[in-house]
């Protein structure tokens, strides 16, 4: 089986774009946002675990995608870096799940313990597309079915990961702070990321993402078998 390769799934054999391809791509932004807002609902549920119902109030823990969607991570966001890329990457975000971290009987570490679930639950939904792939490719479905099942993996695998970069407004960044001794020196360094940190994620986003590469594809084979991606 072949991985699911923008030049596999989007391009004809003489180069010409298709229906498919313009299919396959609303497909692959689908399952992204939607990916997303399973990342912002764990968050929520982790919260609420650990004492704080504020998701819950403010009506974030439901799969009405309407509720997480955002102006510039769901919508404007994909669009700029698709056209950026020449159609060859996006990306996507929901709206954060609010939390109060004074709800929390320990917010350093429970803090820490929210951030986490996001990207635990995309990559446990990696995990379970990526054994769904070592089941199907015995069985007697389309190579589509498959690679789209791939593709689903990898999302997850990517949305995983790169929520990890200890970059604000990224999850990593709150399992850092947590980690970061109470200095005076700790405190600059999270001022600072807090103030500049959606600018260095862009930045992280257009120059530094080919270095979450070898771990996004040790992960995609790991749970699927397959070859890598990138």
């Amino acid at each position: 089986m072949r991985t699911p390769t923008r030049a596999h799934l989007y391009n004809t054999p003489n180069g010409t774009i298709r229906v498919m391809n313009i299919a396959t791509t609303i497909f692959e932004f689908a399952v992204l946002i939607f990916s997303a807002i399973l990342h912002e609902i764990a968050h929520g549920y982790e919260a609420e675990r650990l004492g704080d119902d504020t998701a819950r109030r403010a009506g974030r823990l439901t799969l009405n995608p309407i509720v997480h969607l955002d102006l510039f991570g769901s919508i404007l966001m994909p669009i700029l870096l698709y056209i950026a890329s020449g159609g060859t990457f996006f990306f996507a975000a929901a709206k954060p799940v609010p939390y109060n971290p004074n709800n929390l009987k320990y917010p350093r570490s429970g803090s820490a313990k929210i951030a986490v679930a996001g990207p635990a639950t995309n990559l446990g939904l990696a995990l379970i597309f990526g054994i769904l792939v070592r089941i199907c490719i015995f069985l007697p479905v389309p190579s589509l079915f498959l690679e789209l099942l791939a593709l689903i993996c990898f999302i997850n695998v990517l949305l995983g990961i790169f929520n990890l970069v200890p970059i604000p407004p990224l999850d990593g960044s709150r399992i850092l702070f947590a980690a970061l001794p109470p200095s005076k020196k700790s405190y600059r360094v999270m001022r600072f990321l807090d103030r500049w940190g959606l600018l260095l994620v862009l930045i992280f986003v257009f120059f530094g993402f080919q270095l979450l590469y070898p771990v996004m594809n040790f992960l995609f084979t790991l749970f699927t078998g397959q070859a890598p991606i990138f």
